[in-house]
């Protein structure tokens, strides 16, 4: 019997890496739409780093960055067609295709981005949503939460009356209903539009003040802790397929350590950013008080309303989802006290 065994685990080793060793000289495409510099890209070659190590060169991840093979509005398509093998995509750039998991955009205060993406993660893993079906997804994260950075100060709300901001989704809204006019327009663009004064300012997450230096002219940054961004790290269906079974579990392995590292990547580097602006362009950093923040959420809750019935509309249980994803961030705060 011991021989059996021991016959039978070396036959088990040996399909494994006969497997493995079907992979060597595979080379997958790995497309991304931000600039290298930012953390979707950041998380991207850690990622292949990974999958190089824990694969010891079988499988090579061959990465594009800054919208090189595919842009952000046509990654999705383009991962589906085999255009890249892997892609990095935006969820809030299509609209009423991701319900379930867009409730990730929704106004819920988010403080942490390590927080915000293992509740994405955890979410998705608990509510499979159909909506994936045409792509294996192989990790999720967010964005980190959304602040102010003007180039005048905004000490409390009411400082935001007729104040030009660039913003994107739903914290165009949010920024009427506090008095701004909230400007719709790509990232890339705005350097320009603050240079000539045509936004006052921006609503982002911190690290942009070091990556895009936008800490130079916008002096003042307000912490309102506005949506998180969801991004969603998806493979073409066939090629995945295709993978030997070690590699699978490879991939499968590093989908929440993934989620895990990235939102911890990008906590520490808000830190980074925000101390390295104020060290070199002294930036002043604003609180607000918690009645303003109430004000913010219930600013907010429309949003919320309007997310629900789409969900609902889309044949989801939006109320099980929205209070998986509050039980789910209240865990995670509570673990990492953040």
């Amino acid at each position: 019997m011991r021989k059996l065994f021991t016959m039978l685990a070396a036959v088990a080793a040996l399909t494994c890496l006969l497997a493995t060793a079907a992979m060597a000289g595979t080379t997958l495409t790995y497309a991304n739409f931000p600039p290298a510099k930012t953390f979707p890209c950041i998380q991207m070659e850690q990622w292949k780093a990974e999958v190089e190590k824990r694969t010891d060169g079988a499988v090579a991840i061959q990465t594009f960055p800054g919208g090189t093979l595919l842009g952000a509005k046509n990654m999705l398509r383009g991962v589906q067609t085999g255009q890249a093998d892997i892609g990095c995509i935006s969820l809030p750039y299509y609209p009423g295709v991701f319900p379930a998991m867009s409730a990730m955009n929704l106004p819920v205060a988010f403080t942490s981005t390590k927080v915000s993406s293992l509740t994405m993660w955890d979410l998705y893993q608990k509510h499979q949503p159909e909506e994936f079906k045409d792509v294996k997804v192989l990790t999720m994260f967010t964005s980190a939460p959304s602040n102010i950075m003007s180039k005048m100060p905004v000490k409390q709300l009411s400082d935001l009356n007729g104040v030009e901001l660039r913003a994107s989704g739903s914290i165009l809204k949010i920024l009427s209903g506090l008095g701004a006019q909230g400007v719709g327009m790509p990232m890339s663009q705005t350097p320009e539009a603050l240079q000539k004064g045509v936004v006052k300012g921006l609503v982002s997450s911190f690290d942009v003040l070091k990556d895009f230096n936008f800490a130079e002219i916008c002096r003042y940054e307000t912490i309102t802790n506005l949506p998180v961004y969801p991004f969603a790290v998806i493979m073409n269906k066939a090629k995945w397929e295709t993978l030997p079974a070690a590699v699978k579990k490879i991939f499968n392995d590093l989908g929440r350590e993934q989620s895990a590292w990235t939102g911890n990547y990008l906590d520490n580097h808000i830190k980074n950013s925000l101390a390295w602006s104020k060290e070199k362009y002294q930036v002043e950093v604003f609180e607000l008080t918690a009645a303003e923040h109430a004000k913010i959420k219930n600013l907010g809750a429309p949003l919320v309303d309007t997310w629900k019935d789409a969900a609902a509309k889309a044949g989801l249980d939006a109320d099980a989802i929205l209070t998986d994803m509050l039980a789910l961030k209240a865990k995670h705060k509570a673990e990492l006290g953040k």
